[in-house]
C-alpha cells in the first residue's frame, strides 16, 4: 500500500504518535502550552490535508517538524516575545506595589511534563529533553528572533544537519551557521547552564523538595529561606513584581502573602521541574486554588520559585482538582 492510500484511521494513528514531541518543539518556539497545542493541531491538520502529496520523499518525522516549525514562525510573526518577571525589570521589594496584572501573552507559561517528555526513551534522552524545556532555557529562547530560535532548536535539540535546516528555512547553509553562532552567544549570555539540571532526580533532590513542602505548609520562614540560594528568584506571573532577598521573601509571606498560611501542596511536574498545585484556605475552610508553584533547583538549594497565579487555566491543564476538602 502506498503512503497516499493509507486508510484515514491508520493515518490518524501514525500522525498522533508524533504529538508529544511536536508539542515540546512548538512549546520551545512559542513559550506557551496552549499556543503549542494549537500549533500542533494545525500541523497535524496540514499534514492530513497534504499527505497525498507527501509520497514519502522525506522521513515522516522530518516532514512534520518542517510543517510545525513553519506554523510556529507564522504565529510568531509581528508578535512580542514572552517573558518572565525577571526579564522585565529589576527585583522589587515586599514593600513595593504589586501593580496591575499583565496580559497572558506577556508570560512564559508552564507545560506539564507528560505533554512534552517521552515516556519510553532511555534516561539520557529524557534528561536531555527535560533540560530543553526548563523555564530558564525557554525564557532565554524568547530573546532570539524567531528564525534564530528555529535554527538553534533544529540544530542543537533535534540534531538536524545544517543543510536540512537551510532547506526548511529556504536560506543558505552559511546563513544557518551564522544564525546558530549568534543564537549560541545569546543563550550563553543568559548563563543558564547548571551541571545538575540534566542529572536524574536523586535522593538529595527529593529530600530538598520534601523539606520545601514541609516548610511551606507549616509556614516556617526560617526553614523556607534556608532552602533558598541567596539570590533565589521569587516571582508571581501575571504580576511584574519579583523578589530576590530572603528578607523580602519573609516580609512578603508575612505581609501581603499571609493568606497563603495554612496552604496545602499537591505535587505535579512542570517543565521537568518539581511543581505543586497550591491551595490556600478559603471560606468555610475549603482549600481554594491559588497558584501553580514551579521549583527551580541548583545544587543543594532552590534557585527560584515561580507562582503562576492563573489557576483557572493552569489547574485543569495539570489535572489538578478545583478545590480540596479541609
Amino acid at each position: 500500500m502506498s503512503t497516499a492510500a493509507q486508510p484515514s484511521a491508520e493515518l490518524e494513528s501514525i500522525l498522533e504518535q508524533h504529538r508529544r514531541e511536536l508539542t515540546a518543539h512548538c512549546y520551545r518556539m512559542l513559550g506557551s502550552t496552549f499556543e503549542a497545542e494549537d500549533a500542533v493541531q494545525e500541523t497535524l491538520l496540514r499534514a492530513w490535508r497534504g499527505f497525498e502529496g507527501f509520497e514519502g520523499r522525506a522521513a515522516l518525522r522530518s516532514w512534520l517538524y518542517r510543517i510545525a516549525t513553519n506554523v510556529c514562525l507564522d504565529m510568531l510573526s509581528g508578535r512580542e516575545r514572552r517573558a518572565r518577571p525577571m526579564d522585565l525589570g529589576p527585583a522589587g521589594t515586599a514593600a513595593g506595589p504589586l501593580g496591575e496584572p499583565l496580559p497572558e501573552v506577556t508570560w512564559i507559561e508552564p507545560i506539564p511534563a507528560g505533554r512534552a517528555l517521552p515516556t519510553d526513551a532511555d534516561p539520557a534522552e529524557v534528561a536531555e529533553q527535560r533540560e530543553s524545556i526548563r523555564l530558564a532555557f525557554v525564557a532565554a529562547l524568547q530573546h532570539l528572533p524567531p528564525k534564530q530560535r528555529a535554527v538553534l532548536l533544529l540544530r542543537e535539540v533535534l540534531r538536524w544537519k545544517a543543510e536540512e535546516v537551510a532547506e526548511l528555512l529556504e536560506t543558505s547553509v552559511q546563513s544557518v551557521n551564522s544564525a546558530l553562532q549568534r543564537a549560541r552567544a545569546t543563550i550563553a549570555a543568559h548563563k543558564i547552564t547548571d551541571e545538575s539540571a540534566s542529572e536524574p532526580v536523586g535522593d538529595e533532590q527529593r529530600a530538598l523538595v520534601a523539606r520545601y513542602v514541609k516548610a511551606f505548609e507549616s509556614y516556617d520562614m526560617d526553614s523556607l529561606t534556608s532552602l533558598l540560594h541567596e539570590d533565589a528568584m521569587w516571582n508571581m506571573p501575571p504580576y511584574e513584581l519579583w523578589l530576590q532577598t530572603h528578607d523580602d521573601v519573609v516580609r512578603w509571606c508575612l505581609g501581603p502573602g499571609i493568606g497563603c498560611k495554612g496552604s496545602r501542596l499537591v505535587p505535579v511536574e512542570a517543565n521537568g521541574h518539581p511543581a505543586f498545585g497550591q491551595y490556600k484556605p478559603g471560606p468555610q475552610g475549603v482549600l481554594e486554588p491559588w497558584s501553580l508553584q514551579v521549583l527551580e533547583i541548583s545544587g543543594e538549594r532552590l534557585a527560584g520559585i515561580t507562582f503562576f497565579l492563573d489557576t483557572a487555566r493552569l489547574f485543569p491543564l495539570f489535572g489538578l482538582p478545583p478545590r480540596l476538602a479541609p
